[in-house]
């Protein structure tokens, strides 16, 4: 340990200090996370059941929870040489201008042309599809990162890439959604006449505005119907949590190599994959009683899965023809209000979180985003990073933290996951500006809607 070296503003590691391994925290996890079911059954999802929907080796992985660490396939590895290892940042210029005795750190995953963490799973699961010899992949997106990303990886690998993205954001992100079509990637906002589904839905619900759980049944629906197609997820998924691992490992190895251990870990949760790649090397310590941290999740006030969800079995989709997912949930038909933080309006969370949150080893606040541009707006003018609205809920409550640590006089160190930019939010920057942008809480009476549509189990 070199702890009295003196801390750089950046800590890069080596290339050669890059992860070799996925790390997979369900291994070290004493109560695992439920396991997927059938819909229609309610019985435990196998490998044959998922095969026609994901790709073969994804859901080995999916469903492995005794495997603690995957090698990361050389190619990968190649291609994570362009943008990794991605820095670990000391924000003195924050934590100057709150005056707090915190220290302060965030892990910057928004230096690659998608501007955000997306790229570590997109390129694992492109890479899996290719292996397979599949001709190309659906998907999803909600403020368009995780799009971006799946289309560059695409794009890299020759591999066609089909985009349901949710109508705000299809309308409030157009710059994004050029990017996506400059990769190759079609684009349709959701949901649409394409599909069934996307049919149903917007005969029920006219004039939505969509959602994550809207366009995940449209990109389901179109691989299933497509031969040579299978459908890919940016986040809640397992097996997304185990590739962006990455971001954790890293940071854990760039805090070790200066002697540095955070207090408190604080990280967005929309699905859960930043989230959860950023805590599991250190949540893994905790479960083994090595070391205590303090993990916090933050959630927007207006898709409140963790604060104001219930725990239980829901469709993973608003078409509810993807299977059941045990995780706290607002409900497969809750629509969330059209928000600037498209990427966390996600009505569930990823099961491992959950079951983590349910047995007391993580908190889960939620913020407006009025407060939440505001801390953004902060960040940026210190840092010199303009942020994601994702990323910026963490901002903010890192941000909270620290206040609390000037309260009490506490030397805490804070580690904070900075998932993106925000470059291409700039309508959401605009609006909070011109202070035309609202907050919106759901009602009791909206929650209990949302979860009237939990699927009854015997």
């Amino acid at each position: 340990m070199m702890a009295n070296k003196e801390i750089p503003y950046k800590i890069y590691l080596e290339e050669s200090e890059m992860p070799k391994y996925w790390y997979n925290l369900r291994a070290d996890m004493v109560n695992k996370p439920a396991p997927l079911l059938d819909p229609k059954t309610h019985k435990p999802m196998t490998a044959e059941d998922l095969a026609p929907v994901f790709c073969d080796e994804l859901v080995k992985q999916e469903l492995d929870d005794t495997t603690a660490y995957f090698a990361i396939p050389q190619e990968i590895l190649d291609f994570y040489k362009m943008y990794r290892p991605a820095p670990l940042v000391r924000a003195y210029c924050l934590e100057k201008k709150l005056q707090t005795p915190a220290k302060i750190y965030y892990k910057y995953e928004g230096g690659n042309t998608s501007g955000s963490h997306k790229l570590n799973s997109a390129i694992a699961q492109a890479y899996y599809a290719k292996k397979q010899g599949l001709k190309g992949v659906t998907t999803e997106t909600g403020a368009g990162q995780w799009g971006t990303a799946l289309a560059m990886a695409c794009a890299y690998l020759d591999l066609d890439c089909k985009v349901y993205m949710v109508k705000v954001s299809y309308e409030q992100k157009p710059f994004r959604r050029e990017v996506m079509r400059t990769y190759g990637a079609s684009v349709t906002p959701s949901p649409s006449m394409e599909t069934e589904v996307g049919k149903k839905i917007l005969a029920e619900h006219p004039g939505t505005t969509g959602s994550l759980g809207c366009a995940i049944s449209e990109a389901v629906e179109k691989a299933t119907s497509l031969p040579g197609y299978r459908y890919v997820l940016g986040s809640v998924l397992n097996q997304v949590m185990l590739h962006q691992s990455v971001i954790g490992l890293e940071a854990k190895a760039a805090m070790d190599k200066y002697g540095v251990k955070p207090d408190i870990i604080i990280g967005c949760a929309g699905g859960g994959s930043n989230l959860g790649g950023l805590i599991a090397p250190f949540m893994g310590e905790k479960i083994k009683g090595n070391a205590d941290y303090r993990f916090i999740a933050v959630e927007p006030a207006t898709c409140p899965s963790f604060t104001r969800g219930k725990y239980a079995y829901d469709y993973c989709d608003t078409g509810m023809v993807c299977p059941l997912s045990k995780m706290y949930t607002l409900g497969s038909g809750f629509i969330p209000a059209g928000t600037h933080s498209g990427g966390l309006r996600y009505h569930g969370m990823n099961s491992t979180l959950s079951q983590l949150y349910d047995d007391g080893l993580m908190e889960a606040v939620s913020v407006p985003q009025t407060e939440v541009f505001k801390a953004a707006e902060e960040f940026a003018r210190v840092e010199g990073i303009l942020p994601a609205p994702e990323s910026s809920h963490a901002i903010k409550v890192a941000i909270d933290e620290a206040l609390k640590c000037k309260e009490t006089g506490e030397e805490k160190t804070i580690l904070f996951g900075l998932t993106g930019t925000g470059y291409f939010d700039m309508m959401a920057y605009e609006k909070f500006h011109d202070g035309k942008m609202v907050d919106y809480v759901p009602t009791e009476e909206e929650l209990q809607k949302g979860f009237s549509y939990l699927p009854k189990m015997d």
